[in-house]
């Protein structure tokens, strides 16, 4: 069987040029190529197709993750790949991978098997540059802080409330916490501060949630960096005037990437802000763009419904105007196994009580999409070899005596036409509803409310609490930002903040021990447990098998 790079090195790809032009009738002169595979779209463009309909956007979702992985992004290629195969014109919508994953545990962020998109070893590498851009964007507001402070600190910033880390795309544990400024007054004010990998960044969620270059520095302008000495004012990234350079080095990180997939679809692989502490979709931008030129966008949200698909309706459909027609929910045998108690190492046994027992997690997602987001929904089974016959009806038993629509998928080992009957099953309940989505809470709810919403109707939690100074916090807040949506930060493998959690366990309590303000891309971060927002390394990292031979082959990448 061979590996997924192996099969990406075997793809036959169209020159970037070419296939914009045969697919999506994009002329050469808005495009910035990056080699012969890959380009920015110009901005200039997607202000002439503004005007243009939209096509149906369609998300694609999973289960709560389990080590066992569910295969998201897979499916969204699949899936694009399948509607295309079927007649129907569809770009697929996908983040860009951070390099930290990809030299540690999880791998690389570009498909898998015969459902990827192409050229895999760049996209998972540097690509068109993006991370890079937005590293330096948010380090360069780093050292002006720093720098302000050193000649006179005009603006009476409190060393000691600076909230404003550095950053690095790599995870590296050792940077969670440092001290800067040793060495004497010649290196500045010594201080305590941190990393957090680059996808944590709040300039990834503002890139990813701007409109053009006039909302991009505007949004940079408005980040909080810090407090004031005494009297705790906030300081603005525009009280630096750091916002005008900042969005210099981010000009052309703005513009969509175009890629394609291994079947020579289209795809925009643009943005990728963490699924914890930000929203966890592609750009705005890369979205509205397919939705002018295609009939039909394919995306994803990162983690579960719980988390991606809650954000992505409250935060990125809220905030860009977006109506997604459907949402594909994706969850393996092997993962529900796995919510219903097996071990990793017997999840490819046949075990009909564990499956049934691990569907009261798909079946809470279920009724979350339908009942509080208001939309259809088809439950796509990614399919493995050692899925028993048994085990696949019992779980479309199952989910089709909760009303839903099932269907097993095989894109991995068969690329667009292992996914027709997803594809079609899409477009049916695209055709047969008429329902608008709904958002989980409103506007005008105070911050506290819009938490504790969030945590009893997709949690299942039977109460939320406050640390004190969060409580105190947030009703200072809501004065100038309770308009501004939740971003719910908590671990991605459970309904609860508890990652050892499995199924759906309901009437538990969520503590809200923090909450963040990331002004500049416009919501509140509610922290619940432990957040890493700068993941270490695990004891044999990925890297260890990724190599380049003597002909500038890359083997070992994932």
């Amino acid at each position: 069987m061979k590996s997924d790079i192996e099969i990406a090195q075997k793809a036959t790809m169209k020159p970037i040029i070419e296939l914009a032009k045969t697919k999506l009738g994009i002329d050469s002169k808005y495009l910035e190529p990056y080699g012969h595979y890959k380009a920015k779209l110009s901005l200039d463009y997607l202000r002439e197709i503004e005007k243009r309909p939209d096509g149906k956007l369609i998300l694609v979702t999973a289960i709560s993750p389990t080590p066992a992985g569910e295969g998201k992004t897979t499916t969204t290629v699949g899936l694009g790949d399948a509607l295309n195969r079927i007649g129907k014109k569809a770009i697929i919508c996908l983040r860009e991978p951070s390099l930290g994953p990809v030299f540690g545990v999880k791998g690389g962020a570009a498909g898998g098997g015969h459902a990827q998109v192409v050229p895999m070893e760049d996209i998972n590498l540097h690509f068109t540059g993006d991370f890079h851009a937005i590293g330096a964007a948010h380090n360069l507001l780093a050292a002006m802080i720093d720098n302000h402070i050193n000649h006179g600190n005009e603006l009476r910033i409190d060393p000691r409330l600076i909230q404003w880390k550095r950053v690095v795309d790599m995870n590296d544990r050792a940077l969670r916490k440092i001290v800067i400024g040793l060495g004497g007054t010649a290196n500045g004010f010594a201080r305590e501060d941190g990393y957090d990998i680059v996808v944590a960044s709040e300039i990834m969620a503002i890139l990813c949630l701007a409109t053009s270059l006039k909302d991009l520095k505007e949004r940079l302008g408005r980040i909080v960096i810090g407090y004031t000495q005494v009297d705790r004012r906030p300081v603005y990234a525009r009280d630096l005037k750091a916002h005008g350079a900042m969005a210099v080095l981010l000009k052309d990180a703005i513009k969509p990437n175009l890629v394609q997939t291994l079947e020579n679809n289209p795809a925009f692989i643009h943005g990728g802000p963490f699924a914890n502490i930000a929203h966890g979709c592609n750009s705005v931008t890369a979205t509205r763009t397919a939705l002018k030129l295609a009939d039909y966008c394919v995306t994803e949200a990162g983690f579960g419904a719980d988390l991606g698909a809650e954000k992505f309706i409250d935060i990125k459909c809220r905030m860009a105007g977006l109506n997604p027609s459907a949402v594909v929910l994706v969850a393996t045998i092997r993962a529900l196994k796995f919510h219903g108690g097996v071990r990793k190492e017997e999840l490819n046994k046949e075990n009909l009580d564990a499956l049934a027992r691990g569907m009261v997690n798909i079946e809470k997602h279920l009724t979350n999409i339908r009942d509080h987001y208001g939309l259809p929904c088809v439950v796509s089974v990614n399919h493995f070899t050692f899925d028993t016959d048994a085990e696949i009806k019992l779980l479309k038993d199952k989910i089709e005596s909760l009303g839903g629509r099932f269907v097993v998928a095989r894109h991995w080992a068969h690329g667009g036409a292992g996914a027709e009957d997803l594809a079609h099953a899409v477009i049916d309940v695209i055709e047969k509803s008429k329902k608008k989505h709904t958002y989980v809470y409103e506007d005008h709810l105070p911050l506290t409310e819009k938490i504790k919403t969030i945590a009893t109707k997709i949690y299942g939690a039977g109460q939320v609490t406050f640390a004190d100074a969060v409580k105190k916090q947030l009703d200072e807040w809501n004065k100038d930002y309770g308009h501004f949506p939740i971003c719910m930060a908590k671990t991605q493998m459970s309904f609860t903040a508890d990652p050892s959690v499995r199924g759906a366990p309901t009437g538990h309590t969520l503590n809200v021990r923090e909450v963040r303000l990331s002004n500049g891309a416009g919501f509140v971060v509610a922290i619940c447990g432990d957040l890493m927002t700068m993941p270490g390394l695990p004891k044999v990292p990925a890297a260890e098998k990724i190599d380049i031979d003597e002909h500038g082959n890359i083997v070992g990448l994932f």
